[in-house]
Parts: structure tokens; sequence; C-alpha cells
């Protein structure tokens, strides 16, 4: 496939998928708003602040100038946090062509309207073909060619399967699943059981209680993402289970780790700027929350989650909550 791509946005996965891509002969032009990245990468061929260490191809090339980098692109990735992502397609739809395909890559959903992604991207840019690629694909492994594999999807998967073209390297396997829907909210909702994971270690706990965490996280995710319209098989494969099982566990995992922090009685402002980077799981919790009311769904975790961020609850007292919950079958 013979495209350049342009990317929207400086932020570590961003890089990672422009360095991977850059390897490949590709050419890639970044945009940021932030001048220190764009001279880091320009001229010390590294993005300092977001993937130390990493070296970036002499093909990737970035700018502050928007205008600049879109027109240079047949295909732009959005690599902005989810709640910039209105945003960015309002500001910038002035320079989008028609024939450029859209790659979402960030995971979650508008915090006040609750759409997904790609429902926003649409919304903002109705001439465009839209893809979502997600799964477990932490920056940091990515940029370094360590083995990964993740998921394109779309409501026009002739295009999902360009951008499979597009990103597919010996180390870095791209899967189509035609559950666009499936595809997103498990990516959303994995942020909110990682940072309940990591508040889970920040208290102390072990072993059992990460696992009790995560298989009643997907049984959550399931829940909501089947009641969505997304698909069972969907929830139990990379952008459901896999996705789950690298942000709950890793370091690398900014959830996780700000998670840590709180469960160890750091206030929630507080861990969120040590982190340094956006911590989707916040915003996933309350947007999550408000949905799950509408929807009649119940969300145990998600429940217990906001009330520590939210209301300054005790986390050691809302776990005793919630595991004291009214006996049920594990299977309903």
């Amino acid at each position: 496939m013979c495209l350049s791509v342009s990317f929207l946005g400086g932020g570590s996965f961003g890089t990672a998928l422009s360095v991977m891509l850059g390897k490949k002969g590709i050419k890639v032009n970044l945009w940021d708003r932030k001048l220190h990245i764009v001279e880091d990468i320009n001229v010390k061929r590294e993005n300092i602040q977001y993937l130390h260490g990493v070296v970036i191809p002499e093909g990737v090339k970035a700018s502050s100038n928007a205008e600049e980098v879109i027109k240079a692109g047949n295909v732009l990735v959005l690599s902005v946090p989810s709640q910039a992502v209105r945003e960015v397609c309002k500001n910038f739809k002035k320079f989008i062509r028609k024939d450029q395909i859209i790659v979402n890559i960030a995971k979650g959903i508008e915090e006040e309207s609750t759409k997904r992604l790609s429902q926003v991207i649409e919304e903002e840019l109705h001439d465009n073909k839209v893809v979502v690629l997600s799964g477990p694909s932490h920056a940091e492994e990515v940029a370094k060619d360590i083995p990964t594999t993740v998921v394109t999807s779309s409501k026009y998967m002739e295009y999902a399967e360009k951008i499979q073209d597009l990103f597919m390297t010996k180390k870095f396997r791209v899967y189509t699943n035609e559950d666009i829907v499936g595809v997103e909210i498990g990516g959303a909702v994995k942020n909110i059981i990682a940072l309940a994971a990591g508040i889970s270690d920040g208290i102390g706990y072990g072993d059992n209680s990460k696992a009790a965490l995560m298989t009643r996280g997907i049984a959550e995710i399931m829940r909501v993402g089947e009641k969505l319209g997304g698909k069972r098989e969907t929830f139990t494969g990379l952008t459901g289970i896999g996705d789950l099982i690298v942000t709950c566990t890793s370091m690398h995992s900014r959830n996780r780790r700000a998670g840590i922090l709180i469960g160890q009685g750091m206030p929630v402002k507080e861990a969120v700027e040590q982190i340094g980077m956006v911590v989707e799981g916040i915003k996933a919790c309350n947007a999550f929350y408000g949905l799950k009311e509408k929807l009649q769904v119940q969300m145990p975790i998600t429940d217990a989650l906001y009330k520590i961020l939210f209301q300054e609850k005790d986390p050691k007292y809302i776990v005793y909550e919630l595991m004291s919950r009214d006996k049920k079958s594990e299977i309903y």
C-alpha cells in the first residue's frame, strides 16, 4: 500500500506507530501543538516527553502547522486523548479532504454525550470513512518491535482492511473485526477496570484480588457492551479480555499506575499530575456511571470506583462494601 500518513497528536502511542511506519519506509508527518515535542522529534530524533529512549526514523517529520500535516497524508490518524477528539475534528475539518481515511486510536467514550468516538468523528467529518485501531498495545513495546496484536474495525470493512495492510509488520499483527461497537466499548471500559486494579495493588491486596477484578471486570464489559449492541465474541478477544489483561497487569499502564497512587492514599488530582498523561479511566468511569443507569445495566466495579474518584470515599471501605453485596450465581 503506497500511502503517506499524518498523525494529529504527538503522544506516546501516536509516536510509537509513527516509528513503526517510518521503519516500513512510509512517509509520516506528525502534528503537535507543543513546540518542544516538534523540535525534539526533528532535531534529536526522539519524543523525550512521551517516548524517551526510542529513536525516531528520519522519514518521520513533525510540525506545529496542522494544515500542512493534514494535507500531506492519505490516511489521517487521530492520536489525541478521547475527550479531545471532537475538538480536533471540529477545529481542523476545514483542512481535511473527503478522500482521507480517518483512523482513531484513542480508547474511551465522549464524557458528556456518552457516544463512541467513531460516532463523534462521523458527526464532525460526515464524508470521511472512519476506522478504529485498538487492542493490547503499550506504546513503549510497539516502538521497540515487541510482538503485538491489534484489531481494526469500521462500518466500511474494506477500509479496515486497508488500514490492516498499512500497519501490518512481522512484529505488529493486525486482525479485523466487523463489530465496531464491541471493539470501542471494550477499549473504553477496560480503563475503568484497570484503574480499579491499580487501586487494589496500591492498597496492598494480592493476586486473588486482581484475578477477581479482572474476571468480574470482563463480565461487566460484556454486560454493558452487549446492551449497546456489541458481540460477546468480541469481548473474549483482543479488544476485550486481551486489552484488559495488559492494562491491569503492566506498569506501562497509566490507569494502573494512577490507581496504585490512589490506593496508597494520594488524592486523585495529585495522582493524575504525577502520571503526567491523561488517565482515561477517570473520564470513562464518570461517563459509564451515568450511561449504565439509562441502560439499566449493573456495573458494580464502576459504581465502586465512582465513589472513590468522585465522592472521595475510602478505598478499603468501598472494597468491603463491594464484597458484602447480596450473594448470587456467577452466571446469570
